[in-house]
């Protein structure tokens, strides 16, 4: 078992200064790391691999380069799952069935269209809503499509009858896929079969990025009816411990949508917090809330990130604002794929062990994440 390296800066700065060294180079070599941070070259390689699993690097041979920008921006991570095609008729068909159609859900649905075409599958997709209690009453109409042969759903979880409904259904037989979600159901607690992002990493990411430029209050803000919140939240919890803040020594807000006459007063508290408490970073979910919060710090005459670095989490439109936006992108495409792929290899086998499928995150560096101004 070998033992930490304790040369050289802490583990947090210590790859805050790799990432600088890449950013002004492109791409550097273990050996001149090892001169740059005085620590060995086993510890530098360990910082590669983090970095690497939190997609702000490549490795190469003997070092590491920076991601290229302009290929991230083209899609997500390809599926970490590929099933071969099953069936060679397009009237067999896959329900699919989320709460919002013109955000986050659209580039799943992309995903999941691009693995049915390959496995000779067509999806028949069904809108609802993320406050929707008719689960079984929409799953009951989607199994009326003729040629339905399995299911991709984002029910809502919290809603009452949801459980039963997911019981129902499993019970038909018909292959089921949950996405960004998770249930157990039965007395025996039987899982069903789901894919999800692995949120709380992605928070933790965020984190990390912010106190490795030496950040050391990093708050959070979250949109209130969203169901990802209690993952962002966790994550951000369990970054404070490693980088050493009090999560009550800052922000811990959540906020309505922008859309509504609350939301001004509520993200002018979470300003005021911020001022208060010292924070000098936000995590803010989604992108939406955090484009509003970026707009009432510039009305109070705070600019980001001279003054305040915002992390956004979604990554819809958080790259088109201005400032450019760092936030983190779940792998939306992949979940979709991964969901269909799922589904046919349960047509093929049906006997097959029920699979839980995490993805990771990705974390984009754009222009309103730097260094505080007094660390």
């Amino acid at each position: 078992m070998s033992t930490p390296d304790t040369r050289g800066p802490l583990a947090v700065t210590r790859r805050g200064q790799l990432l600088e060294a890449l950013h002004r180079r492109g791409t550097v070599r273990v050996s001149e790391l090892t001169d740059l941070l005085g620590v060995t070259a086993v510890t530098i390689r360990r910082d590669i691999a983090q970095l690497a699993d939190e997609g702000l690097i490549r490795r190469v041979h003997g070092g590491a380069t920076l991601i290229d920008a302009d290929r991230l921006a083209l899609d997500d991570e390809p599926s970490i799952t590929e099933v071969s095609s099953v069936v060679e008729n397009h009237e067999v068909a896959v329900g699919m069935l989320v709460p919002s159609l013109d955000y986050y859900w659209p580039g799943v649905i992309r995903g999941a269209e691009e693995s049915a075409s390959q496995h000779g599958l067509r999806v028949v997709l069904r809108g609802s809503s993320y406050e929707a209690d008719d689960t079984r009453a929409q799953l009951g109409r989607m199994l009326d499509q003729a040629g339905l042969s399995g299911l991709v759903l984002a029910p809502n979880m919290a809603a009452a009858h949801t459980d039963e409904a997911l019981e129902w259904l499993v019970s038909t037989g018909m292959p089921v896929v949950l996405v960004e979600r998770q249930a157990t159901i039965g007395a025996h607690h039987e899982v069903v079969e789901s894919v999800v992002s692995d949120h709380a990493l992605g928070a933790a990411m965020a984190v990390r990025h912010l106190a490795s430029l030496g950040h050391r209050k990093i708050g959070l803000v979250l949109s209130r009816q969203s169901p990802t919140g209690p993952h962002i939240r966790r994550g951000w919890l369990e970054a404070a411990a490693e980088v050493r803040f009090s999560p009550d020594s800052t922000v811990d807000a959540t906020v309505a949508s922008p859309r509504t006459v609350e939301a001004v007063v509520e993200l002018d508290a979470v300003i005021e917090r911020a001022l208060e408490t010292g924070t000098t970073a936000l995590l803010v979910h989604a992108d939406a809330e955090a484009i509003a919060l970026v707009q009432r710090l510039e009305t109070h005459g705070l600019s980001v990130p001279s003054d305040v670095s915002v992390v956004a989490y979604d990554d819809e439109v958080a790259g088109l604002f201005s400032p450019r936006l760092t936030a983190v992108r779940p792998p939306r495409r992949s979940l979709g794929r991964t969901a269909v792929d799922l589904v046919a290899a349960r047509i093929a086998d049906p006997g097959r062990p029920t699979h839980r499928i995490i993805i990771s995150p990705s974390l984009r560096l754009r222009e309103s994440s730097a260094p505080p101004r007094r660390a």
